[in-house]
């Protein structure tokens, strides 16, 4: 069954115009209706939400900065950006200082590590809460170090 050029709408081997939108079809139209963007109902808040969700928003700032609906929205790329950058931190707490900590002389009689890796950990998961709030609110912020890495890579992009 072929559909429409326009809006994808199902329409007759022989029609002409489409039946919902309007438009003329073409002789060699599409047998298979046209992909739509899957984040096409996802606002710019709730897209620069889901970005800061603690531990699987690298998810959602990959999809978001994939997305053609985001192509061109400066601030929510930024949020994605942002928000993936915190996971990096993260990361980078848990497989680099963490280990380093662990193996250095200085922590040999009491485990200062522990508490040294939690505190990064526990300041990571409030920078993610934190910024929960300020998204919700329609506030922008830009962490410190972070948000100066995310600015950087959206103007990347821009050029």
């Amino acid at each position: 069954m072929p559909y429409c050029v326009q809006c994808g709408n199902a329409v007759g081997n022989s029609d002409q115009f489409c039946g919902k939108c309007g438009s003329r079809q073409a002789a060699g139209r599409p047998a298979t209706p046209p992909v739509a963007d899957f984040m096409h109902g996802v606002s710019n808040r709730n897209a620069s939400l889901l970005c800061y969700i603690p531990m699987v928003g690298w998810v959602a700032a990959i999809v978001v900065l994939a997305s053609e609906r985001f192509r061109r929205e400066t601030q929510v790329r930024f949020h994605a950006f942002q928000g993936l950058y915190l996971f990096v931190a993260w990361l980078m707490v848990e497989w680099v200082v963490s280990p380093a900590l662990y193996f250095s002389d200085w922590s040999a009689g009491f485990p200062m590590h522990r508490f040294f890796t939690r505190g990064l950990q526990l300041l990571i998961f409030a920078a993610w809460v934190f910024m929960i709030i300020k998204v919700s609110h329609d506030e922008d912020y830009k962490l410190p170090i972070i948000g100066e890495l995310a600015e950087r890579s959206v103007s990347e992009q821009r050029s």
